[in-house]
């Protein structure tokens, strides 16, 4: 159990402002269900990302690019109803905001009034500045997303490790300042070199978390289904698997299974 579930205060963009500035560490988890987001609301987690994942662990897709906004609200919906402590941010899902400031203002209203969360996310920095800032006009909070962006997959061709050449981190910095002069209230490094997200959330005042990008940044996500080996086909440098509830599914359904065709399930104590 964590130590941390004392606080039931209400977790919001300015609580993870103050975190930063007194050196607290910021946990943060990926949910899709009302079930799951109230087990990890009540074990004391910080921030819940409703994350255009749920199209690879909930859809069964290769990329996160098929999942669409109508489905994300749809995961937005349940999560939030199972939650009452952490803040709650949604991918804006890819072809709901690129290119289109009025198309990603639209999508972002949506996914506030829809589903009741309390933040976007929205992968890129200058390229998509017009639309986070259309966004942000409309008093709706957004986290930024640097690094690796999964939504770009057929542009970079591959998961590799971003910014290891000199030119690629000095963009990133930039856009990282930049991502906090306008007024996004957090930011996310995705596997990025861990000197460099260091150094990132050294030079801006807003929370950087950080997935696989050391543990120089302000707080750190990790895919909810990874780290309890729900899905084992997926290990990265960077991920730590606290379970290995694959197993235990696995068995428990074979139990179940071994108990009907005896006939052992149900008991006379389980029926009425």
């Amino acid at each position: 159990m964590s130590t941390y579930t004392e606080d039931r205060r209400k977790v919001t963009t300015h609580r993870l402002t103050e975190m930063k500035q007194r050196g607290e560490k910021i946990a943060m988890l990926t949910a899709y269900d009302y079930s799951m987001a109230k087990l990890i609301d009540e074990a004391g987690m910080d921030v819940i990302l409703v994350g255009d994942s749920a199209s690879n662990v909930m859809a069964g897709n290769i990329t996160t690019l098929p999942i669409t906004l109508d489905q994300m609200i749809y995961h937005a919906k349940s999560v939030v109803k199972g939650v009452s402590r952490a803040l709650v941010v949604v991918d804006l899902p890819f072809g709901s905001y690129q290119g289109n400031s009025k198309e990603a203002l639209a999508s972002a209203v949506r996914i506030m009034k829809e589903s009741h969360a309390e933040a976007v996310k929205m992968e890129g920095g200058s390229e998509i500045r017009e639309s986070i800032e259309r966004v942000l006009c409309a008093g709706i909070p957004v986290m930024g997303h640097l690094g690796l962006t999964p939504q770009s997959i057929n542009k970079f061709g591959t998961y590799a490790v971003r910014a290891k050449e000199e030119a690629e981190a000095n963009k990133l910095i930039e856009d990282a300042k930049m991502l906090e002069e306008i007024g996004c209230f957090a930011l996310v490094l995705e596997k990025i070199p861990a000197a460099l997200a260091s150094r990132v959330a050294q030079e801006v005042s807003i929370p950087v978390i950080g997935i696989g990008a050391g543990g120089g940044t302000d707080g750190q996500v990790l895919v909810m289904h990874d780290m309890l080996g729900i899905n084992k086909g997926f290990s990265p440098r960077f991920l730590r698997r606290y379970a290995d509830l694959s197993t235990v599914i696995n068995d428990a359904v074979a139990c179940y299974i071994d108990d009907v065709k005896t006939g052992d399930f149900p008991n006379s104590s389980e029926q009425y």
